[in-house]
């Protein structure tokens, strides 16, 4: 099995600030179903290669599920640590336009296990606030 190939910074930007607008005002209309999978798969990529590992398993369906964040391996079954949002919130989170604790305090953001929270850390990958 070969490795995937290292993601483009400037990519993963760029599929984020095609949706920048929408990500701001949640009143405009939806994006297209596959610009808005290229920045959920792009995003949830760069988190897993920016926080190697697999301790925690990230899911966004219906686009992908990653696993990162260095420590115990999980293979099989339910993983302990599993953090799951949908495609808006994911991309918010990413984007730093919504933290973890408000999306979580909204129930937008699901995360069991010890380690879940983890992810934090590691967020924001695409900075939009200053844009």
């Amino acid at each position: 099995m070969s490795a995937r190939p290292r993601l483009d910074p400037a990519q993963t930007r760029a599929a984020v600030l095609a949706l920048a607008a929408w990500l701001r005002d949640e009143n405009l209309p939806a994006p297209d179903r596959t610009q808005l999978a290229a920045a959920v798969r792009l995003t949830a990529r760069t988190l897993a290669e920016v926080a190697p590992g697999a301790s925690v398993e990230v899911r966004v369906p219906p686009f992908v599920a990653v696993q990162c964040i260095a420590g115990p391996r999980h293979t099989r079954g339910t993983p302990p640590n599993v953090v799951e949002t949908d495609p808006r919130s994911w991309l918010l989170l990413a984007a730093g336009l919504l933290t973890t604790a408000a999306a979580t305090a909204d129930a937008k953001l699901r995360l069991s296990g010890s380690r879940a929270a983890e992810i934090a850390e590691w967020l924001p990958l695409v900075k939009l606030d200053a844009d």
